[in-house]
């Protein structure tokens, strides 16, 4: 059976392929077609070479919409044009040179000394003449470098020829494969961008051009330009928005005190409790509690570790910190996971409210513990509930990620068919979402926990008593027995909580 080609089909066929090209390329069209089916012709790398992309460098890549290969060849060529510039125009020896000046400064001292010391007739004569020599080798010796490093330039101008050779000859033969690979992706998504329009090219060329030359200048010819070695600012700009800070944080302490008050009793209320159940009541009963509820949530063996944890803590001394330690740690726990899982809930199925509530979340977390610690001992004075508030902003964020994350991986399938049988949205949440959506709840309320027990000792900087006192005394007196001691009980409380969260029975 013989199968013929229709070729009036086939040039259609190739018009629509020139077409595409000319409609992805631009520029050029017959090229870039050509080069394209040598590349999609070979298995492995094309060698094809792209004269404009290796003259144009960097530029070519952003006109093309190519950053993730134009940055790193931009600074490539920024280094290499550094070389050139800094062997042919910059002041190789400036740095020995400065030296020298800051030398001859002391030696000059120095022999000033030596006279007034030779006219006394003193006894330090030998010492004064020993610091001159010294001194007076130095700035031989670094005369000497500064020699060399003036020789060296044209090396470093030849080294620098060198590598943008390099880096232009990587351009021109990676161009062709990386925009063959772009206009397949295009073929299959029209929103890529594709062609070349005046304005992508303005700010290709723009963006390239201002990092060079100023790169170039700042590094060829330092201090030469005040205004790339410092930035156009005055102390007045500082100190308006320090004053402007304090004004607002008065007014909020004056006004919102009551509000303050109100969580301070909370969380004192709280503490107290959780002090009095694990400081007040005796150890014995206390650390049966915690074996049997390890034993029942992790295992046998699992409560055997456990015990162990706490003899350690209790020969050593450390069982009331420790205890004090669990309570400051849980009370900044349990209000997290109190507020943590119903807003988790409350944003799965409300993506705005999410994506507003998201950004505040990772200003939490990424903000220094040291910074936001200011904040709230302005608020709430130093303590245990500024401890407490300063360990909840710290480690309160990732049951609210977790919950959302296991809520939203819950299937719709699933979820469709309850509905479908006519379960109602409590009932949909207490016997599909929740069930379904327990591990990463409970992975979100061990790095809770987790993160709550890493700021231990940077909330002992502000009231907080516990285990995190002993670390920051060994700190203060460099005492390493205690700080290790201590270390590992705080480490024992993470393991035997975690042990616990985490117990699959």
């Amino acid at each position: 059976m013989n199968h013929n080609t229709d070729p009036l089909t086939e040039h259609s066929d190739e018009e629509n392929y020139s077409q595409l090209i000319s409609e992805f390329v631009t520029t050029n069209p017959q090229y870039y077609e050509s080069r394209f089916e040598k590349i999609g012709a070979k298995t492995g790398f094309a060698w094809t070479f792209n004269p404009g992309a290796a003259v144009l460098g960097p530029i070519w890549f952003g006109m093309r919409s190519l950053w993730a290969w134009g940055l790193p060849f931009l600074l490539l060529e920024i280094f290499a044009y550094i070389q050139i510039a800094r062997g042919a125009f910059g002041n190789l020896a400036a740095d020995a040179m400065s030296r020298i000046s800051q030398i001859e400064g002391t030696l000059e001292f120095r022999r000033k000394q030596l006279a007034a010391a030779i006219e006394k007739q003193a006894d330090n004569v030998p010492v004064f003449e020993r610091a001159i020599t010294s001194l007076e080798k130095a700035i031989t010796d670094i005369q000497a470098e500064a020699a060399t490093a003036a020789a060296s330039a044209p090396n470093i101008i030849l080294a620098g020829i060198a590598m943008l050779l390099a880096v232009k000859l990587v351009e021109g033969l990676l161009a062709n494969p990386v925009l063959e690979k772009r206009y397949f992706n295009w073929l299959s998504n029209r929103d890529i961008d594709a062609g070349l329009n005046p304005a992508r090219t303005m700010i290709s060329a723009g963006f390239v051009l201002l990092v060079t030359v100023v790169s170039v200048a700042g590094f060829a010819f330092p201090n030469r330009f005040e205004l790339l070695s410092r930035f156009p600012t005055t102390d007045n700009i500082r100190l308006t928005a320090i004053s402007w800070v304090e004004k607002i944080f008065n007014v909020m302490t004056e006004k919102g005190d009551w509000i303050f008050t109100v969580i301070t009793r909370g969380i004192r209320w709280v503490l107290d409790s959780l002090e009095l159940i694990f400081v007040g009541t005796p150890w014995i009963v206390v650390a049966s509690f915690i074996i049997l509820l390890t034993a029942l949530s992790a295992g046998r063996r699992a409560a055997i570790v456990a015990g162990a944890f706490l003899a350690y803590m209790g020969f050593l001394g450390f069982w009331e910190k420790a205890m004090t330690t669990l309570a400051l740690l849980g009370t900044a726990a349990v209000l997290s996971i109190i507020i943590g899982i119903p807003l988790g809930l409350f944003c799965a199925r409300r993506p705005r409210l999410y994506s507003f509530i998201r950004p505040i979340m990772d200003f939490m977390q990424t903000m220094p513990a040291f910074v936001f610690m200011i904040p709230v001992i302005a608020f709430f004075g130093t303590g245990k509930p500024a401890a407490v508030v300063t360990t909840m902003i710290f480690g309160g964020t990732p049951v609210v990620r977790f919950t959302v994350l296991g809520l939203r991986g819950v299937p719709e399938s699933i979820r469709e068919a309850a509905i479908a049988f006519g379960a109602t949205k409590w009932y949909l949440l207490r016997k599909v979402d929740l069930p379904l959506a327990a591990p990463s709840i409970l992975a979100g309320i061990n790095q809770t926990i987790m993160l709550s027990l890493a700021m231990v000792v940077v909330a002992s900087l502000i009231g907080a008593k516990g285990l995190g006192e002993d670390v920051l005394e060994a700190l203060q007196y460099a005492s390493v027995g205690q700080g290790i001691l201590a270390g590992f009980a705080i480490l024992f409380c993470a393991m035997i909580l975690d042990r616990v969260v985490q117990g699959k029975r």
